[in-house]
């Protein structure tokens, strides 16, 4: 089976070159992962004094009860694929191992609906960011924290509490859990 890779692109054209290298090697992570639904890659081009971090692949890969995430910055933009490529493969390997331990409990899945994003650049919100909440518990939230490459913050609805919680990673490397209440 070959993925449906989807490729979107700022600040640089995405030729037939690009294209074709970018589908060939992104098209080959189902081998290492088969319940994918959608991989998208978002390349774009900087204005970063620092040539070797102006060209950023993002490569983010969906599947039923997961999303994983990697960017990489390089002075090429398919050398900054590539360094994505590697990352999105050690996160699934990652991902395949602690599904394989946590996935032998009872739990719910999680389903995350089409991230959107906000392309107005003079906007004082940069981007905006929209998806569907799922009921999962602290570990669940915690695993898909690290999963998505978040190293601060992650906004999930807690089973146990029925509650929007925000999980944070603090500087000594524990997590903290914020449960707000209204007032």
């Amino acid at each position: 089976m070959t993925l449906e890779v989807k490729i979107f692109s700022r600040g640089l054209e995405v030729t037939d070159r690009i294209d074709e290298y970018v589908t060939k090697k992104v098209s080959k992570l189902d081998k290492y992962l088969d319940d994918i639904n959608e991989v998208r890659v978002d390349l774009t081009s900087t204005k970063v004094q620092n040539a070797d971090e102006r060209e950023v692949a993002q490569i983010t890969v969906r599947g039923k009860g997961f999303i994983l995430r990697a960017e990489e910055r390089a002075g090429d933009i398919l050398a900054a694929v590539n360094l994505s490529l590697e990352t999105i493969k050690r996160r699934i390997k990652r991902y395949k191992g602690k599904r394989n331990e946590r996935w032998k409990r009872e739990r719910a899945a999680t389903e995350f609906d089409d991230v959107q994003y906000d392309e107005e650049e003079e906007s004082l919100i940069a981007r905006r960011k929209t998806f569907e909440i799922s009921p999962m518990d602290e570990w669940e939230a915690i695993e898909q924290m690290e999963l998505l490459g978040h190293d601060s913050f992650f906004i999930f609805f807690n089973a146990h509490t029925n509650a929007i919680n925000v999980l944070y990673k603090r500087y000594d490397g524990s997590y903290g859990l914020i449960e707000p209440e209204l007032g």
